[in-house]
């Protein structure tokens, strides 16, 4: 039977040993009473030597249609709005072969080797883009099932009620395989929040799907979208099934608390890539109040901006850094986001370092869980369902190994 020994597990005192097989954990036991293999031979045993193990990351927030990933260098805007960001975008993604399946997938290889196993990637639609990016994206996620699963939600980037059309494209989209419908900014770039929401909420109960709704306004109009937002949750009783993204407008300061308190009461997630220097949610206060918290990484190196890996251990460290999180305790918060937490908020239960769940590994050169988040140390090893998938940052399979991806 397989094993990985000598391992640190976050939340466990002593160095284990985790066995496993078919793809799944059956046992995990300190590392001194762990029994010796049959024969006494290792040759199907991994050694952490120490190191500690982290289960499968999750990325709940990305745009892998939009990204130049493995391009060519392309220099963005510097634009301070979110509407113009998105008409830059639609003046030049063609003339850059948006959405690209090779730049999608160069970016896919990199999550896979950083750790990645579950990414939910919101896909542009609109009367100019059509479709082609859901099926991009189907492609890249079919291409490369064996290592990742991914989720799209149907994303109205050039706004719904002012961009006609779209509403059909996004019930298309559903049609096409999207799981979850998305939302940008009802009040503050489509200027109708009322007829926007309605439209969502009603699509995806028709639909059975999910909402994940972009809410990049701030202050008191994002805060008034929220709580919006968290009635209509509860109305159509799509609670787990709602989570809003950035949500800048949750640090406006009198509100804060009873907007929690409603997201904790009704179901509605909150999704925080930390990004530049936006508000993000804070992260001791969504814990104690019940209110999931995941992280994502929005866009990479893409038509709005430069940065970005894939690398979702870096995307915690961010996250507890702008929570000015310091104390091991808050640093484990951070790595939730990106693992539990995430993992509910894209619905997906079979996620865990837990006997009976999925053999997802990730071996980082730390020696806990908390200094992973801090220093961010290479991925040695990264396990798919028990098999070896990515080595020292290099997917096995694009070096020819045991794990064909395509």
């Amino acid at each position: 039977m397989p094993r990985v020994t000598n391992a640190v597990l976050p939340g466990r005192a002593a160095p284990a040993t985790i066995l496993f097989e078919n793809g799944r954990i059956t046992a995990i036991e300190d590392a001194a009473d762990a029994p010796a293999p049959p024969g006494g031979g290792g040759g199907e045993d991994i050694d952490a030597a120490g190191r500690t193990v982290l289960p499968g990351l999750v990325n709940a927030h990305a745009h892998i249609d939009k990204t130049l990933f493995g391009g060519p260098w392309v220099s963005a805007p510097q634009v301070e709005t979110v509407a113009e960001r998105v008409a830059h975008e639609r003046r030049h993604r063609d003339a850059h072969g948006l959405p690209s399946t090779e730049y999608a997938s160069a970016l896919v290889e990199a999550m896979v080797a950083a750790g990645t196993t579950h990414l939910r990637t919101h896909t542009d639609v609109d009367p100019g883009v059509g479709l082609r990016g859901v099926a991009a994206v189907a492609e890249v996620a079919r291409r490369y099932r064996g290592v990742i699963d991914v989720q799209q939600v149907a994303f109205p980037q050039g706004g719904l009620i002012t961009n006609p059309g779209t509403l059909d494209l996004l019930r298309d989209a559903v049609d096409a395989g999207a799981s979850v419908i998305g939302g940008l900014d009802p009040a503050g770039f489509d200027d109708a929040p009322n007829a926007h929401l309605d439209a969502v909420f009603d699509l995806a109960a028709s639909t059975g799907t999910g909402i994940d709704v972009h809410l990049h306004d701030g202050g008191s109009l994002g805060a008034w979208e929220m709580g919006l937002i968290a009635r209509m949750t509860e109305e159509y009783g799509l609670g787990g099934r709602v989570a809003v993204s950035h949500a800048f407008g949750i640090a406006h300061p009198p509100t804060r608390e009873r907007l929690l308190e409603r997201f904790a009461e009704v179901g509605v997630a909150l999704v925080s890539a930390a990004v530049y220097d936006a508000p993000v949610p804070p992260l001791r206060a969504c814990a104690e109040r019940g209110v999931l918290l995941a992280g994502g990484t929005d866009g990479i190196n893409d038509l709005w901006g430069p940065f970005g890996d894939g690398d979702m251990l870096r995307r915690a460290m961010l996250i507890a850094y702008r929570n000015s999180s310091r104390c091991d305790d808050e640093l484990l918060l951070a790595l939730d986001t990106v693992t539990t937490n995430a993992a509910r908020v894209l619905g997906v239960e079979d996620h865990g370092l837990r006997v009976g769940g999925p053999a997802d590994l990730v071996v980082v050169g730390a020696r806990s869980a908390a200094e992973a988040v801090a220093k961010v140390p290479a991925r040695d090893l990264v396990l798919r369902a028990g098999a070896v998938v990515a080595r020292d940052g290099v997917l096995v399979g694009a070096e020819g190994g045991n794990a064909p991806l395509h």
